[in-house]
């Protein structure tokens, strides 16, 4: 169980995030681009201190990548934190990063469609889709039948489509932040040093 603090700024959250090392050698094929620290900083703010769903609630985040949102939850004082990954690589990256934050977080190597725990809180930054057709939506199903309440981080653009699938499946979505994260040059058919993508964060409540 990790010990909250009593209290912790957001940007001495967000400074702290930005510590944690990123991918090494992202994927393009699972579409593994790190959270940004002021995102994933208020997104789990938001969460704990708005509405009550870190601090003391077990939390999982999925895809959880190098541990940049499973490791935020931990700080927060989640009663316990799992993050789950495909990919061994950055598994390892986000189990050194907690270690190096005397934090506990259980980390599984495994599909997202392997947990079969009941958790308080998903959080997770899921594939946008534009590898691989409706891999946000392979997401929302994994974390809606294992959790109650669901953060989640999704492109502006798909929105509409998403609302309706959500509302089809018994499911509603608040959009609780809008903002622009930069998607950097880090693959050979990147044309631009970055650029900026409109996004949501969405919190899910199942009917």
């Amino acid at each position: 169980m990790n010990s909250p603090r009593i209290f912790i700024r957001k940007r001495e959250l967000e400074v702290t995030l930005q510590s944690i090392v990123s991918h090494a050698q992202p994927k393009i094929d699972l579409e593994q681009y790190t959270t940004p620290a002021d995102l994933a900083a208020n997104l789990l703010y938001t969460a704990c201190y708005v509405f009550r769903d870190i601090k003391d609630k077990t939390v999982i985040d999925l895809g959880t990548g190098t541990g940049r949102l499973a490791i935020g939850a931990a700080i927060l004082g989640a009663r316990s934190v799992v993050g789950i990954d495909i990919d061994a690589a950055p598994l390892h990256t986000a189990s050194q990063n907690s270690k190096r934050m005397d934090l506990e977080v259980d980390w599984v190597l495994g599909d997202i469609d392997t947990i079969r725990s009941r958790f308080d809180t998903v959080i997770m930054n899921p594939p946008f889709g534009t590898k691989h057709r409706h891999a946000d939506v392979r997401f929302l199903r994994a974390a809606m039948k294992i959790g109650e309440i669901i953060y989640s981080i999704h492109k502006s653009a798909t929105y509409p489509f998403l609302s309706r699938w959500l509302s089809d499946h018994d499911a509603e979505c608040d959009v609780i932040m809008k903002t622009m994260i930069p998607i950097t040059h880090q693959f050979d058919f990147h044309r631009k040093r970055s650029h900026l993508v409109a996004v949501n964060v969405l919190r899910i409540m199942l009917a």
